[in-house]
């Protein structure tokens, strides 16, 4: 079991070490983090330079100006980190040879006076393992969540020496890495990106790293992109039109693909909203994740390599409420939200929340979900003993939520999915993932020919094909 230190005893620690020694650059929220390092003593064996840029004209004249205007975003941080360690390696590289540089870099706005801005910020490192090899980069953005503008400064100096600390401890184990990243701050912040880079990290795959950091409360949400990069939702979906598809995932068949495909398509022909300004997400929740016990890591990268085979970016959640997603998109101002439900999954949502609220809080249990910028795409499915759909409009509902059910579908706040395919509505996940099991080939026009070519190629979700040897 690892050993937790305080923040102190961390500083001390690569204080003392003769082989650790860089630069701090921080703008914002002052020197939090090089304070650490300065009150515990014998900093001069670790710290090259410390500097704040807290004027954002002199800002400018040291690391460029931000095309966006923002001084607190992940282009920052890399240009600070470029700048400062391309100084520390020309200055130092001969005085130094036995060293490994880094250079700490963040941008943070804390709270403000209003508390109209909560805090977040952008932290990074460029760190050599090894000296004179090849950095690498380890950045991550935070939330901070004191009330306090001091409280928020002490978060991120503990944070900072956390970072540093993890980087050189832990790097050869990523799990405990992220673990250590909340050392003596649960509960006071969240972090919801993080890539890690470098020659040292070739081999690993970050999207590991963003489950980490869900699977172990860092942070709710988190996503990455087709390529498998992490990105955060302030960079690309900062007052943009979002849509978000909820499934297993496990496979993706031809109607999750036909959910993704005419529920995005009716979204964007939603009258004020600009296609090119408009993102789709698919979401894997953490409790899809455990539904077979503990969260198996190889199929989570399965799911996320079809996924990315058919081009989607992925958002991992603990947000089994759409509540908390939705939350947690409007930090980011996205315009208009949709979501796209099998309308099973709705009938089950609106009959928990009915027998959940019966004492009167019904309409404020709504009131949470259906907000003024979200609507539900329904997307239908057969009758069950029979070949009738079954749509938002035909729900079979307690009638004490119906009158609630129609007011949604008035207001247009739920809308059924009209370009849907209705000939592979006999499909479902869980079947195809039996077929396949079991060396039914069925299965294998059940799903999109991409995904049935990886699944055979690569021996996914238990496909019984051994592989043949020969000898030649």
């Amino acid at each position: 079991m690892r050993q937790l230190l305080e923040t102190e005893q961390k500083a001390l620690e690569i204080n003392l070490d003769d082989s650790i020694y860089g630069t701090f650059a921080e703008i914002g929220a002052g020197q939090e983090v090089a304070r650490y390092f300065f009150q515990v003593g014998a900093a001069a064996g670790t710290i090259a330079k410390t500097m704040s840029a807290y004027d954002k004209v002199y800002s400018d004249q040291i690391y460029g100006r931000e095309a966006s205007g923002r001084y607190v975003c992940e282009s920052r941080v890399y240009k600070m980190l470029d700048h400062e360690y391309n100084l520390m390696d020309t200055r130092l590289q001969n005085q130094r040879p036995n060293a490994n540089f880094f250079v700490f870099a963040d941008t943070v706005s804390a709270i403000n006076f209003q508390r109209t801005i909560q805090g977040n910020g952008w932290l990074g490192i460029r760190f050599q393992l090894k000296p004179d090899a090849e950095p690498n980069d380890l950045v991550l953005h935070v939330q901070m969540l004191d009330n306090d503008n001091q409280v928020q400064q002490q978060a991120i100096g503990i944070l900072g020496v956390n970072l540093i600390y993890a980087v050189y401890r832990f790097h050869d184990q990523p799990e405990v890495m992220i673990q250590s990243l909340l050392d003596s701050l649960h509960g006071r912040v969240k972090i919801d990106m993080i890539r890690l880079t470098g020659p040292d990290f070739e081999h690993f795959d970050n999207r590991l790293l963003s489950l980490y950091l869900v699977k172990n409360g860092l942070t709710d949400v988190t996503m990455f992109d087709p390529e498998g990069q992490t990105i955060h939702a302030s960079e690309f979906l900062y007052r943009k039109n979002v849509m978000v598809v909820r499934g297993s995932f496990r496979p993706p068949t031809l109607v999750n693909l036909d959910m993704i495909r005419s529920g995005f398509q009716q979204f964007i022909n939603e009258e004020g909203i600009e296609p090119e300004k408009s993102h789709l997400l698919t979401e894997i929740t953490l409790d899809n994740l455990k539904a077979d016990g503990e969260v198996d890591e190889k199929d989570f990268l399965d799911r996320a390599d079809l996924l990315r085979e058919l081009g989607q970016y992925v958002i991992i959640s603990n947000c089994e409420q759409h509540q908390k997603l939705i939350r947690y998109l409007a930090k980011y101002k996205v315009q208009k939200l949709g979501l796209v439900l099998g309308v099973q999954f709705l009938l089950e949502l609106i009959n928990d929340k009915y027998y959940q609220n019966m004492d009167g809080r019904l309409l404020a249990a709504f009131g949470e979900l259906f907000t003024r910028n979200v609507k539900i795409y329904t997307y239908p499915a057969l009758q069950e003993g029979s070949e009738e759909l079954m749509t938002a409009q035909n729900m079979p509902l307690p009638e004490g939520v119906s009158f609630l059910l129609q007011h949604l579908l008035n207001s247009g706040q739920i809308v059924d999915i009209k370009g849907f395919n209705p000939d592979i509505l006999h499909i479902f996940s869980k079947q195809v993932l039996q077929m396949l099991k079991e060396g039914d080939k069925e299965w294998e026009e059940m799903v999109p020919k991409k995904v049935a070519i990886m699944i055979k190629d690569n021996f996914l979700f238990g496909y019984p094909c051994e592989r043949m040897e020969f000898d030649y």
